[in-house]
């Protein structure tokens, strides 16, 4: 195995470490929110130095096998790549932590009728699973995965775009649920925005594997 081999798998496995933390702070999100738990809340806002940590580093790896090794073709791709799926990473990370945020501002659960009826739940468990898959996707080199990903994101949009006016709708049934309901909707765009990150770092999976930049393409098709 080559120097530049041996320091690109060194990258990949800290990004893995920083996946792993980050897929628990996003998890533990879901289950402080679910039991208003205060002090699990406080532990995901407390990783976030952690998380950090682990973007500064694998900024500063990736960014010596540049300047030592000028990596080419695929390993070019991937450097480039990595630094992106670091900074989406970093940012999913930051999120959780907002999740938690708001957490903390409960002092009872979420109105079970308004957590329904929002679908608050299912969007999570959707985020929760694009997160793992995109996680196998980028282990295994599977663009096929990626860009299925991709799509998914679909679904999160559409609970997201519907929110607004539904919690709008109960908080003048009742105004004194006004609190309550700009806490679900902060998290529930807190969701959406993880989502877009997932398919920020999926977009980088089918870039350095098929040299295809594909973001463009998307946004374009959006407009039409």
């Amino acid at each position: 195995m080559s120097h530049i081999d041996i320091e690109v798998k060194r990258i990949k496995e800290k990004l893995l470490e920083m996946w792993d933390l980050v897929d628990y702070q996003f998890q533990s999100g879901q289950e402080a929110m679910a039991t208003i738990d205060h002090e699990l809340a406080k532990r995901v806002i407390k990783l976030g130095r952690k998380v950090n940590n682990y973007d500064v580093k694998i900024d500063r790896m990736s960014e010596n096998v540049l300047a030592l090794f000028t990596p080419v073709a695929i390993d070019l791709r991937l450097m480039l790549a990595t630094l992106k799926i670091n900074a989406s990473l970093e940012r999913i990370g930051d999120d959780s932590e907002g999740i938690a945020y708001f957490v903390q501002k409960l002092s009872a659960p979420l109105n079970p009728e308004l957590v329904e009826e929002t679908r608050v739940i299912e969007m999570y468990e959707a985020a929760k699973a694009m997160l793992a898959d995109c996680r196998t996707a980028f282990m295994k080199d599977d663009t096929e995965l990626a860009k299925e990903l991709i799509k998914r994101d679909k679904t999160l949009n559409k609970i997201y775009a519907k929110a607004d006016t539904i919690i709008a709708r109960c908080l003048t049934e009742d105004i004194s649920k006004i609190g309550e309901g700009l806490v679900l909707f902060s998290i529930i765009k807190k969701i959406e925005r993880v989502g877009d990150q997932i398919t920020n770092i999926a977009e980088e999976i089918v870039f350095y594997r098929d040299a295809k930049v594909i973001r463009h393409k998307r946004k374009k098709k959006k407009k039409e």
